[in-house]
């Protein structure tokens, strides 16, 4: 996928306000509208023109941009990382985007995201008693406070109008309480924290969608948490009792004799906590010990005198 520079199909500087960005879009908005301009690439430039605006037009959109796009060039091979939006605050609630016909380039950065800015300044003079925006944001925590809960501090990037009219960041430090067992992709609801309420009519609230941060050894599927357990040849070969890490501490696990490379243990109720809890499961892998003295180098010749077998057999080799 291609690098869209949204700043070059404006043709507005990265420093521009928003009142630029604003003249510039009507001014290309007119020249290139199908109904006016009867060239065949005018509709396309229409959309191209219209798409950049939904995004350097809204102070949300624009600065999440920003922050992702820094060094890219028109027409890169650009691909967003799965936590580019972290932190960023967005009006509007995840699933309250607006319905357009965008590129792929703005589908992967911006699908589920905010209500577009045109729809925000929709609010009439004479509404004075209205319910504030919800908000929203994607925070990643620790696998591990999923299993033992409790209050974690996040910071959030609420991007904002300056008074010289451009996009300036600012953060906000929050309390919240992560409950235990919660499910990734899943949604804290923090009442009052959106949009204030105009009028007599309340704030909004703020939904933290929340996600798991890459562990070292535990990886999640559902409800259920996998990891990698490294064994010895004569530990799979034999069986041997061994401790073995989870989540919510250490435990000791049986290993069956004859286990292989990739066998899956089973350890049951030691998953994501729920009413309905997942399992942990612990992928044998076989650790081979170096081959690195004289002695060690003397065991493995004996081994292959003794031991001989061909692992390729069912290859027929």
């Amino acid at each position: 996928m291609d690098f869209k520079d949204y700043y070059k199909v404006l043709g507005v500087e990265r420093s521009a306000d928003q009142d630029e960005i604003k003249r510039a879009y009507r001014k290309l908005a007119r020249q290139f509208h199908p109904d006016i301009n009867k060239e065949p690439s005018a509709e396309d430039r229409f959309k191209e023109v219209g798409e950049a605006y939904e995004v350097l037009g809204d102070a949300e959109k624009r600065a999440a941009y920003d922050d992702v796009g820094k060094g890219f060039q028109q027409g890169q091979d650009f691909r967003p990382p799965p936590d580019w939006d972290a932190g960023f605050e967005f009006t509007g609630a995840p699933s309250g985007a607006e319905q357009h016909e965008f590129s792929e380039f703005f589908e992967s950065l911006f699908r589920g995201a905010a209500r577009s800015s045109r729809s925000k300044s929709r609010r009439g003079a004479a509404e004075f008693h209205a319910r504030g925006s919800d908000h929203h944001a994607r925070i990643y925590i620790d696998l591990r406070d999923a299993f033992q809960g409790g209050k974690r501090t996040i910071t959030l990037k609420v991007p904002e109008i300056d008074e010289s009219g451009h996009v300036a960041v600012r953060e906000r430090t929050l309390s919240v309480d992560i409950p235990k067992g919660l499910e990734e992709g899943k949604s804290i609801r923090l009442k009052g924290q959106g949009s204030p309420g105009i009028g007599r009519m309340p704030a909004g609230d703020l939904y933290l969608e929340v996600y798991y941060a890459p562990d070292p050894v535990f990886r999640l599927s559902g409800k259920d948490v996998y990891f990698d357990l490294p064994v010895t040849p004569w530990e799979a070969a034999l069986g041997a009792e061994i401790k073995v890490p989870t989540p919510s501490g250490q435990i000791m696990l049986k290993i069956p004799p004859g286990s292989f490379q990739g066998r899956e243990m089973r350890i049951k109720g030691r998953g994501l906590p729920a009413r309905a809890p997942g399992d942990l499961y612990a992928v044998l892998q076989i650790a081979l010990p170096a081959a690195d003295t004289a002695e060690a180098k003397d065991i493995y010749r004996e081994m292959e005198r003794k031991l001989a077998f061909n692992p390729r057999a069912k290859l027929g080799v």
